[in-house]
């Protein structure tokens, strides 16, 4: 890898003269040198359009397309920040992004341009990529040499929304320096190459295809292959095209991926590996079977308050080991939890005790949020950082990722994590992906529910739970949400959100197990209706206080 550089600038400007190919779409490809030299032009046009005092910032409303890559650079260069805007938001969240982050400037395309129809933008100027009167904006600047003399490592660089399901999205803060130094962690860790190729496939506008895909082959000189929006069908063809050797993935994008039909040639291609969250261990080694990769399951938030890192030796379903000032505490005591107790096959047999918060209470580079001095204050809770993701820990010192903080259940007083759970219905015959989320007991706490895209057979799903010896007693799904695909957000993780607010009340066929009874039947509306279903109002978590962090 090439030697230390301390802020995006310096390493968008080391590629002034590389005439290797550097950066490839699906309409054609620029060099490396052809980037910087677009990023310089776009520099000093945005340094000329920021009006006398605004916050130097732009706002990026597109696709993967080269543009992106362009303006994160260009925005490097001009000491600015880029906040990506998620453009499967609407009308007024919208623009409540947009104006949340202050930006004077907005970059779309003319196939989001009309998002913003109707929208109330006041001091906001729209630019639109590949129109007449940007390409006549930038021509002027045509002659600009990338200059990094500006940036320092300081100069934030990126306004982050987080994806959290409850309240408006936060917009975590990251510098050029913490950008460039996570660029160079993972160059380093997965041996980056400067003839590597990165498939950039998950959207730009979220914290894991910049930080841990566009960021690395920065930083090692590779190239970046772009795919405008994910697609399952495109991502083999994709990469023989392009050569790729490294991409990154979160949510449902491997199951989508193990769902296409299987081929011969499935393993004739040139990745190395996958970087990611939330594959599975069940899904990570179906991959690595059909297609010959591994995937790297990783933690790491786009705020940068903790991070845990695989390493050699870690036990296949853990994430890595605890480093220094990681803990696993109580929400709710700030207690230390218990070590898991694990059978001799993984499985967790103490998840009530064992699961709790993943906090670090040693140093952090956690940058903040723009303008939320409240969720800053959640996050930095007693002088230790509270991530909001649940973990549980070990005896040897190994973390394995739980869930969110927001999708921990209460049944019958026990506190349940829904990941814990989705593992183990994951093994399910007939599933070919499952997500768990906590329903209104209609007395107190949470009833489990589960969504499941596949075959679906009610006494075979009955035996297969009795059958599980890590399936706790609170555990079973007291209903089942048969889909005919997962609904997904747009940075592909499951939409719980909209499962938990559309409860057992869905246009899709719900089975359900009624009280002491160990066969699941059809819930009928008059079953909805009964004493026994709670189909209004907050769950349980909420009612009694024990509303999950703010994420």
């Amino acid at each position: 890898m090439e030697s230390t550089a301390r802020t995006v600038a310096e390493l968008v400007a080391r590629r002034w003269h590389d005439h290797r190919p550097g950066l490839w779409w699906e309409d054609g490809s620029l060099t490396h040198h052809q980037v910087a030299e677009g990023a310089a032009a776009r520099a000093a046009l945005l340094a000329d359009l920021l009006p006398p005092g605004a916050e130097p910032h732009v706002g990026v409303l597109l696709d993967n397309t080269p543009e992106f890559p362009l303006w994160l650079s260009a925005a490097a260069l001009a000491a600015a920040a880029v906040a990506g805007i998620n453009p499967t938001r609407r009308g007024p969240e919208l623009a409540r992004d947009i104006l949340h982050t202050e930006c004077p400037l907005l970059i779309t395309s003319p196939s989001r341009l009309p998002l913003l129809t109707g929208l109330d933008l006041p001091g906001v100027r729209v630019l639109v990529t590949g129109t007449e009167e940007y390409d006549a904006l930038l021509a002027p600047y045509a002659d600009a040499v990338p200059d990094p003399a500006r940036a320092t490592p300081a100069d934030r660089l990126l306004l982050c929304f987080t994806s959290g399901s409850t309240g408006a999205p936060k917009a975590a803060l990251c510098s050029q320096g913490r950008l460039a130094a996570a660029g160079r962690t993972l160059a380093d860790r997965f041996a980056v190459r400067a003839d590597d190729v990165h498939y950039v496939c998950m959207p730009m506008f979220h914290g894991n295809a910049v930080i841990a895909d566009w960021a690395p082959a920065l930083a090692a000189g590779a190239g970046v292959a772009l795919r405008a929006r994910f697609s399952s069908t495109r991502f083999l063809p994709d990469v023989r095209t392009y050569r790729a050797t490294y991409f990154t993935y979160v949510g449902r994008a491997v199951q989508y991926l193990l769902a296409t039909e299987e081929r011969p040639d499935d393993r004739d291609h040139p990745l190395r590996v996958g970087f990611g969250t939330e594959a599975g261990a069940v899904d990570a080694a179906a991959f690595a079977r059909r297609f010959g990769v591994r995937l790297v399951e990783g933690y790491g938030s786009s705020e940068g308050g903790a991070a845990v890192q695989w390493t050699p030796g870690t036990p296949a379903g853990a994430v890595g080991p605890a480093g220094p000032g990681l803990a696993v505490l109580d929400p709710e005591t700030g207690a230390e939890c218990p070590p898991a107790d694990l059978d001799p096959a993984g499985r967790l047999r103490n998840g009530d005790q064992a699961i709790g918060e993943l906090v670090n209470r040693g140093p952090n580079p956690f940058e903040g949020y723009w303008r939320n001095p409240a969720a800053e204050a959640e996050r930095r809770r007693d002088g230790l950082y509270w991530t909001g993701d649940l973990f549980y820990r070990d005896r040897d010192g190994y973390l394995y990722f739980a869930g969110r903080a927001d999708d921990r259940l209460r049944v019958d007083s026990e506190n349940l994590a829904a990941a814990m759970i989705e593992n183990i219905l994951a093994r399910y015959p007939g599933a070919e992906a499952v997500a768990v989320y906590a329903v209104p007991d209609p007395v107190t706490g949470d009833q489990v529910m589960a969504a499941l895209a596949g075959d679906f057979a009610p006494d075979a799903f009955a035996a297969f739970l009795a059958a599980q010896p890590d399936l706790g007693t609170k555990m079973a799904p007291r209903f089942v949400r048969v889909v005919p695909r997962m609904p997904v957000t747009a940075t592909n993780k499951i939409h719980r959100a909209l499962l938990r607010r559309e409860g057992v009340r869905c246009a899709d066929p719900v089975w359900w197990r009624p009280p002491g009874e160990r066969a699941y039947r059809v819930l009928t509306p008059e079953d909805a209706e009964g004493p026994l279903v709670a189909t209004r109002g907050p769950s349980s978590v909420r009612r009694q206080g024990l509303e999950p962090r703010t994420r």
